[in-house]
């Protein structure tokens, strides 16, 4: 009589092995899981071809005439939320390149380099703004220091500027009145002392030390 050999002991020669058939729920949850196997890898194939065929993805090789058309056929196969990831993830990847390609152009430096600019720029604008009195104007301590540091220098402060810069200094108060007085005081008594073979650069900017002596004193 056939059957299954005890547990431990080799079938007899001849005989046949009967194995309990798989029950059908075994059978169904094998099938389910192979199914969702392949689903997943399904729609990462999509995913991926849709990022290298839709028009503006950054993988696209230049020339491809028909990217377009692929790209719109793959997105026709997504599911909703596979194209909204998707779009998502494209939209990312174009502002960056959009954002590349304006560095390249100087575009995203104009705020930048406008920023940057010198301070005798920043100071005789400055000076403008309290001669014009607009509105806007402020009190800005670092403006003045690099006025009161240059105003002698005709190359920083030009002449245009100077009768402006008198008149802002007419209304100096306390430490910072007394300290111009001091810096023109002592920059007359190297002139005195220097007499005709003092520095040229200071001989320059006599007439501004006495105007400004003149002023404060």
């Amino acid at each position: 009589m056939g059957g299954v050999a005890p547990e431990g002991r080799a079938a007899l020669p001849g005989r046949r092995v009967c194995r309990k058939p798989a029950s059908a729920a075994k059978r169904r949850m094998a099938k389910q899981k192979r199914k969702v196997t392949e689903v997943t890898a399904r729609k990462k194939k999509k995913l991926k071809a849709a990022a290298e065929d839709v028009p503006g993805a950054p993988a696209a090789p230049p020339g491809a005439g028909e990217a377009p058309a692929q790209g719109a056929a793959v997105l026709g196969t997504l599911s909703p939320e596979e194209r909204r990831v998707l779009e998502r993830k494209l939209k990312k990847e174009r502002k960056k390149e959009e954002r590349k390609r304006l560095r390249e152009a100087g575009v995203a430096t104009a705020q930048s380099s406008l920023a940057r600019r010198s301070g005798a720029q920043l100071a005789l604008d400055y000076l403008c703004g309290w001669a014009q009195k607009q509105d806007n104007w402020r009190f800005q301590k670092t403006r003045q220091t690099w006025l009161l540091l240059h105003m002698y220098d005709c190359d920083e402060v030009p002449d245009e500027h100077f009768p402006a810069l008198l008149a802002y200094l007419e209304g100096l108060r306390g430490r910072a009145r007394e300290l111009t007085v001091q810096k023109a005081e002592a920059l007359m008594r190297e002139l005195d002392e220097g007499g005709p073979g003092a520095d040229p650069r200071l001989l320059e900017k006599t007439q501004r030390i006495r105007q400004v002596l003149q002023l404060l004193s």
